[in-house]
């Protein structure tokens, strides 16, 4: 049968029930292949040959250091995570010092691993730079499985503690059950000159 001319039928006119219910339809389609897919990380991780980083970072204001500061307190300076050892989980490397007004005393930089109890603090499982070494860290970058670090020192106990002569990068790699140590040459003030 067909309309008559100028009879629309009811179910070919647009309401905003109908308007509504498709975006309510659409918006549960999106939802549901939102969950099927993999996250971004997971997904890049995968293209990139590697498995995702899945455990949290250790974090560094809950560890306990070896350093004393007598009546100071420890600032934690630096920090940066990845996953070092290539096992999926992150460690965090930490650099700190004693607190000080003036000055810049002596780092120390360490790798923090989580602990096996939850509620615990992160475990040191390394110590790259002690403060006894008497070196300040400028700065500190984690690429990939590579801690690299810029410090500054002393070429001698007649260098005025004011004026630092000594700059170098050192790196570490974990290799071998252990992180094994590179180092750029170090540059002294009177190379430049």
């Amino acid at each position: 049968m067909q309309p008559l001319a100028g009879q629309d039928l009811l179910h070919t006119q647009p309401h905003p029930m109908h308007w509504l219910a498709t975006a309510t339809a659409l918006s549960a389609v999106i939802a549901v292949s939102s969950l099927l897919q993999p996250s971004v990380t997971t997904a890049t991780a995968k293209a990139a040959g590697t498995t995702a980083v899945t455990s949290p970072a250790p974090d560094p204001a809950r560890a306990t250091f070896p350093v004393n500061c007598g009546p100071n307190r420890l600032d934690v300076v630096q920090k940066a995570s990845g996953d070092l050892d290539g096992t999926g989980g992150t460690q965090t490397v930490a650099v700190v010092r004693c607190h000080s007004e003036v000055g810049t005393p002596p780092s120390g930089v360490y790798v923090l691993a989580q602990p096996s109890a939850p509620k615990a603090a992160p475990r040191i499982v390394a110590t790259l730079v002690a403060p006894a070494q008497r070196l300040s860290v400028q700065d500190l970058a984690v690429q990939g499985p590579v801690v690299s670090v810029t410090v500054q020192g002393y070429s001698s106990p007649d260098v005025p503690r004011y004026m630092p002569d000594v700059h170098k990068t050192v790196k570490w790699q974990w290799r071998g059950g252990k992180f094994v140590q590179s180092e750029l040459p170090a540059t002294t003030a009177t190379e430049g000159a």
